[in-house]
């Protein structure tokens, strides 16, 4: 039966408004913890949520799951269901070391933040609470930002601890050991811990993205994270397509229109750029706020290439996939960035900058393991003026000034992240300016 042109675009509107939490489920099923199956029952498809989890070591090439991942903090990650009542979050303190937890809702909105920035580096405990939450808050979570108010049932704790290279990893480690999650009524109970909660994702991370996939994946997280109410109209309307908390199966054509939508929809997603691009050639991404509001296009872009990204005050993450001659940066090249004295990312916390291959989104492998370099880079060795030149290329440089100051890059296309972490308001309103990436010749 032909399609109508009417239901097509539709469905290319509920993929663009649907894909983060198909994201997000996806990702809860490939990043929490497996359960422990119990002696004489069938192994059954469990997860844990409710407990930390810890990246222990630095990540390095082929050891993410998260595109775009950075090689200067350690992850401590949590999935939170707050299906049962209010969770605890305790957190260590870091003795002023740089660290945030990044809390998103379901639909990939980064709403709250907890560590230097807003809440500082003591040892601390946070009351997270489930919407429509009427209880009593206890007195101990009525300091300012002690209570976090959720937007969605289910949410990501993405946790980033500053690590100052591999030698610093073990006391890191230390402090992960720090971060606990405890329901209210055992943090009431004097309790130390809780038992986390075990659930069936119901998802196959690793399966072909199908329509049943994709519609079985949006129309769970709908059902238990029921979207704000202004977007009610919005999900009645995908009803047509499958897409729903109350859907049923769905049909040949439902199956039809919404393969086709996929197909169309994120190839256009993977090659969009979100942002503006400066003459320099650097994309500096949107600002985010808390949430990202209506702007449902911007939602996709971030969950398809960035998920997990903090909001702007906390980290902004300028992009270069081409250099100042509007060329697409590929190891055929050899390529500089130069730091006029005086001219470094302007940041309360640190700054580096990440090489990643444009086929995956992915950290690249190289012969001195090194995937970023920045401001706590040991060293590095400055211009004869004070100003510092980064050398970008696939080869090892010539002269030991440019291998100290080397950030090694792959064959083929690349793209690069510059993290400021805590950018100052210059670096978000537009008055700094990073400089040109130069290419300066071929590779040999």
């Amino acid at each position: 039966m032909p399609i109508d042109n009417e239901l097509r675009t539709l469905a290319e509107e509920a993929i663009v408004y649907a894909f983060p939490l198909y994201e997000m489920s996806r990702m809860r099923a490939a990043t929490s913890p497996q359960r422990t199956d119990i002696a004489g029952e069938a192994p059954k498809p469990r997860r844990w949520c409710n407990v930390f989890t810890h990246a222990r070591q630095l990540l390095g090439a082929g050891k993410s799951r998260v595109v775009t991942p950075n090689n200067d903090t350690l992850y401590t990650n949590a999935w939170l269901d707050l299906g049962d009542g209010p969770l605890v979050i305790d957190v260590p303190d870091t003795a002023g070391r740089y660290y945030v937890l990044g809390l998103l809702d379901f639909y990939t909105n980064p709403f709250a933040h907890i560590g230097q920035r807003l809440t500082g580096t003591a040892a601390r405990s946070f009351l997270v609470t489930p919407p429509g939450w009427r209880g009593e808050v206890p007195a101990a979570f009525r300091e300012a930002g002690s209570h976090v108010e959720a937007p969605t049932r289910w949410l990501w704790v993405i946790g980033r601890i500053l690590v100052d290279g591999p030698q610093d990893v073990p006391a890191v480690n230390a402090l992960q050991d720090g971060f606990i999650v405890r329901t209210l009524g055992d943090w009431q109970a004097g309790k130390a811990s809780s038992m986390p909660k075990h659930f069936g994702p119901a998802c196959d991370p690793k399966a072909p993205l199908s329509a049943e996939h994709f519609a079985a994946q949006v129309n769970r997280a709908l059902r238990e994270n029921p979207p704000p109410a202004r977007d009610a109209g919005l999900i009645a309307r995908f009803a047509a397509l499958g897409l729903g908390p109350d859907a049923d199966a769905l049909d040949d054509t439902q199956r039809s229109v919404l393969q086709d939508a996929l197909d169309a929809v994120l190839p256009r997603l993977r090659g969009a750029q979100s942002g503006s691009t400066a003459p320099s050639g650097w994309v500096q991404m949107p600002l985010v706020e808390g949430s990202f509001g209506d702007d449902h296009l911007a939602r996709a872009l971030v969950a398809l290439k960035y998920i997990g990204m903090l909001e702007s005050r906390e980290a902004t993450y300028p992009l270069a996939w081409n250099d100042a001659s509007g060329r697409k940066l590929n190891g055929s090249g050899r390529y500089t960035l130069r730091f006029a004295p005086g001219t470094l990312p302007p940041v309360e916390a640190f700054w580096s900058l990440t090489m990643y291959d444009s086929r995956d989104y992915m950290l690249v492998d190289n012969p001195i393991d090194r995937y970023a370099i920045g401001d706590r880079t040991p060293d590095l060795r400055r211009d004869a003026d004070g100003g510092l030149t980064l050398h970008i290329q696939h080869a090892r440089p010539e002269g030991e000034a440019a291998q100290a100051n080397w950030l090694p890059a792959p064959a083929g296309d690349f793209y690069l992240c510059l993290r400021a972490y805590v950018p100052r308001e210059e670096m978000l309103d537009g008055r700094y300016a990073l400089p040109a990436l130069v290419r300066t010749g071929e590779a040999a």
